[in-house]
This record gives structure tokens, C-alpha cells and sequence, in this order.
């Protein structure tokens, strides 16, 4: 059962556009991206502004917004991973580990969906509610017992009482549950990362290696099968834009029982959908800065990025708590259509290494503003 504080969250996120006064206009935010890729869609009762913009960075590095006060948002999306974590599974604020592996934030305002497998979150303020009040595992750990703490602690911050002032003007108490929510999902929305060095070669202003090109080629073959689950400008097959569809996919890493079975409760879409062909599916991720991300896969039970790519070619993954992944009955058959040698896997993965973008890991717009104080 949700958290009362959650479902009043939820409540407020969907009535806001309906009770809440029209925002002041903003005109003071600029998207800076590549041709071909149109501005995300952007909430209507949640407008991009500059100001909203550096409360939500500073909310995200802000460990008074957990329970306990141990933990940020940045904790498990710090900026030098892209914004994704160097563990399998994060830490929460009491200690437990989460279900699944974090995700990198990198361009996630273009998703269709959030995280690895439940369809019915599309957008980064319902998302929210998961990370903020989740109890099993307890991630950031508030709960209806210590909001009322959380709030008081974020409103003794002369800055905060400032800013959410500012930002929220129309409003008697601008500092609320979902205010805060909504300067934090403009943070997410405002990380951008279209500057890798793949992304200068594109543009004329950079060259790639002969092993670097030889990987981009068979990136776009038939015969690598890549871009039928990363085929968007984002390297996923969820980016708002291109397709209509949620797609999810299985790609043969478990096959505990000989029926295509995942390990509870990482089954995939099947956790919501209960249909037996969507055990396993998961989505697809984004590729940029694959390199800085590690470990990857829903579990983090992949360790290196030669590994994954060798789990693809050898069509699954045998040996996984009992299993022969490459057997699964629900398996996506283009898995199967995968033909790449060793070296060929090698000139894949050294393509993938120039989708870093080095810019997003040392952006100070993007940067812990409690760094000096720590």
C-alpha cells in the first residue's frame, strides 16, 4: 500500500494543472541541441524555467530530502557516472539495496516511460513517487511519520524559503511536497548530453578511429542488429519522437525453471502486466555513456561492457542461477539474428566507447552545489 504523503503527491501532480493558477510565463530557457533532435515534451503545468531549473539541482544533491537525512537523489545518479551508479544495486537510507540497477539520467526527458519495466509511468513527477516512498526496499525513506520533518528541515533554509518564493510565486506555501518535486524533475529534464565525441564526428568537427568506424558500421547492420532496440538519437528505442510504441525486451539472461522464468521480482513487464509473454522484458536503455555506466542489465549482474556485448552475440546467457537464457522461450527472436566475431564485437565496442560525453561529467551547471562545504 502507498504511503498516504505519496497518494496526496500524486493527487496534487495530477489536480495541478486543473486548480493551481496559470505559471507566469518564462522565457529565460534555452534547449541547446543537435540538428535532428526536437526540444522534449515539457509538462504544462510544469514549465521549464532557469530559476526552477538550480532549485531542483540543488534539491537533487540535497541529503536533508531523505528520511533520515544520509542520502540524496545524487547518491545513486552521481554526475561522473552520466548520472547513473557504480553498483549493481544502490544503497537506500536504511541500508537496503534496491531491486534494480540506476538508471543514468542522461536525456531523460525524452523517455516515454520510466524505469526498467513499468509501461504506466510516463512522466518524471509520477516516476518520483517510487524512489521518494518506496519501503521495500526503503530507498529515500520518507514516509506520512517524518514529512512533516523532511518539510521542516527544507523550510528552515532561509535559500529554499527564498527560492520557492520566487520560483512558485502564485502560491500561499510555495514549499510543498510537490513543489519540490517539480523543481527536481526540471534538474532532471535540463541534463542533456548530445556532445560525445561520436557526436562531433557527426557534426564534421571530430574523426574516428578505423576500429571506431568498423564498429558504427556494424552498429548499423543487419547483421549487428543494434538499431532495432537502439535506433533513436538517444542509442534506446523509447525516445519521445521517434515511434509510438513502449516496446520491452527479452534478451535471454535468465531461464531459471526451462520455461523462460526470471528471478522474482525482477520479471520484467509481466510484474505489471501479468501476461506470461512479458516475463523478462525490460527496456531497452540509452547507450550514450554505456562506457561510464557499468554494471549494466536491470540487476547490475553484468560487469563489463565486453560482457554484455558477448551475451547479445551468444544469443542469451547460460549459467545464470541454473539457466540457459540463450533457450528462453519468450526471448525477442532478433537476439538470435545477432552474427558478430570476436574482433567484430571488439570494433563494436570500441564505437560504443565514443558515445561518452565528457562535457556531461564536468558541466558545473549540472554539479553538486554543496561540493565546497563537504
Amino acid at each position: 500500500m502507498r504511503p498516504l504523503a505519496a497518494l496526496a503527491l500524486a493527487g496534487l501532480l495530477t489536480a495541478c494543472g486543473r486548480e493551481s493558477p496559470p505559471p507566469a510565463p518564462v522565457g529565460d530557457w534555452h534547449w541547446t541541441l543537435p540538428a535532428g533532435v526536437a526540444p522534449p515534451p515539457v509538462p504544462a503545468d510544469n514549465p521549464m524555467s532557469q530559476a526552477k531549473f538550480e532549485l531542483g539541482r540543488r534539491l537533487f544533491y540535497d541529503k536533508r530530502l531523505s528520511g533520515n537525512g544520509s542520502i540524496s537523489c545524487a547518491s545513486c545518479h552521481p554526475q561522473d557516472k552520466a548520472f547513473s551508479d557504480s553498483v549493481a544495486l544502490s544503497l537506500g537510507s536504511t541500508g537496503e539495496r534496491t531491486l534494480r540497477n540506476a538508471q543514468p539520467l542522461a536525456n531523460v526527458a525524452w523517455r516515454k516511460s520510466y524505469t526498467w519495466a513499468n509501461y504506466s509511468q510516463t512522466t518524471l513527477e509520477r516516476q518520483m513517487d517510487g524512489p521518494l516512498f518506496r519501503t521495500d526496499p526503503v530507498e529515500m525513506g520518507i514516509n506520512d511519520g517524518n514529512l512533516p520533518t523532511v518539510l521542516a528541515r527544507l523550510r528552515a533554509d532561509p535559500l529554499y524559503q527564498r527560492e520557492f518564493a520566487r520560483v512558485f510565486p502564485a502560491e500561499g506555501q510555495p514549499l510543498s511536497l510537490a513543489n519540490i518535486v517539480k523543481a527536481i524533475a526540471t534538474f532532471e529534464r535540463g541534463i542533456v548530453s548530445f556532445d560525445s565525441r561520436y557526436d562531433r564526428y557527426q557534426a564534421g568537427r571530430a574523426e574516428l578511429s578505423a576500429a571506431e568506424l568498423r564498429g558504427l558500421k556494424l552498429f548499423r547492420s543487419e547483421q549487428g542488429q543494434c538499431l532495432r532496440c537502439h535506433g533513436s538519437p538517444d542509442f534506446d528505442d523509447q525516445m519521445a519522437g521517434h515511434g509510438d510504441s513502449l516496446p520491452f525486451h527479452n534478451i535471454g539472461l535468465y531461464n531459471t525453471d526451462g520455461k523462460g522464468g526470471y528471478p522474482f521480482p525482477n520479471r520484467g513487464a509481466l510484474e505489471l502486466s501479468g501476461q506470461p509473454a512479458d516475463m523478462g522484458r525490460f527496456r531497452s536503455p540509452s547507450l550514450r555513456n554505456v562506457a561510464l555506466t557499468a554494471p549494466y542489465m536491470h540487476d547490475g549482474s553484468v560487469a563489463t561492457l565486453e560482457e554484455a556485448v558477448r551475451i547479445h552475440v551468444e544469443h542469451g546467457r547460460r549459467g545464470a542461477k541454473g539457466g540457459d537464457g540463450r533457450r528462453n522461450p519468450w526471448k525477442d527472436a532478433a537476439i538470435d539474428r545477432i552474427q558478430l566475431s570476436a574482433a567484430e564485437q571488439a570494433d563494436i565496442v570500441a564505437f560504443l566507447k565514443t558515445l561518452t560525453d565528457d562535457t556531461l561529467t564536468r558541466d558545473p551547471r549540472l554539479a553538486d552545489p554543496f561540493a565546497a562545504r563537504r
